[in-house]
């Protein structure tokens, strides 16, 4: 598949998720926030990191990229999208995700390996794991915290849209232990933690997250 990966003015992770993405078996193709197409990707992420600064709210001035229009309009289409911390940001800003994320309630940007227990294996991002299983990626942020008001949470914990879940205690603050969640349709995924920091050895962090992006092909092409 060729999976596009966006980059914004303060993007960091969008190397690193460029390299998971061609780890996972795909073709990983550069995408401009100023591009007004998609260049004929599969499927998107958007990376982590600081768009424009996080100058108003993090992901409120991506949301107004030319490229947003064009992956707005895909992902209600039902292409596959995969939003990671400020990519997650950008999507609730977006409205492609309910809820938000603000300032983690300890009010520090925390760094650290987190557990994760996948709530939903259905979606084409979470599909290379069983429900229920247990993994460890790498977790930084400094307003990951999710919120929402209480008939939404209902509704996401109702609908098994709850895609990931904080263990071994809340890094954040995030309600419910929310560390990811998807739209009804379930191509739409928002998660906190970066698995794209956690696909090989080499880097210390396991290879735990590298599902994220090998179940993408299975989902879609099975």
């Amino acid at each position: 598949m060729r999976v596009g990966v966006v980059t914004f003015p303060g993007s960091l992770d969008d190397v690193d998720a460029q390299r998971a993405v061609r780890l996972g078996g795909h073709d990983a193709v550069p995408l401009w926030h100023g591009d007004h197409d998609l260049r004929g990707v599969d499927a998107v992420v958007l990376p982590g990191g600081f768009s424009y600064g996080d100058y108003l709210r993090c992901g409120a001035i991506s949301r107004f990229s030319p490229v947003m229009a064009e992956v707005v309009d895909a992902a209600r289409g039902g292409m596959p999208v995969l939003g990671i911390c400020n990519g997650f940001q950008i999507l609730c800003e977006s409205h492609l995700l309910p809820g938000a994320l603000i300032r983690n309630d300890h009010r520090k940007f925390v760094c650290r390996d987190q557990r994760l227990r996948i709530e939903n294996a259905r979606t084409p991002w979470t599909s290379s794991f069983d429900e229920g299983a247990e993994i460890t990626v790498v977790l930084k942020n400094g307003e990951g915290g999710f919120v929402a008001d209480e008939a939404t949470l209902d509704r996401l914990e109702g609908e098994g849209r709850v895609i990931a879940r904080y263990l071994g205690g809340n890094p954040n603050g995030s309600l419910r232990d929310i560390a990811g969640v998807t739209n009804e349709a379930g191509n739409v995924v928002g998660l906190m933690p970066h698995p794209e920091h956690a696909v090989e050895d080499l880097t210390g962090a396991g290879t735990d997250g590298l599902g994220f992006f090998t179940g993408l092909v299975e989902r879609v092409f099975a």
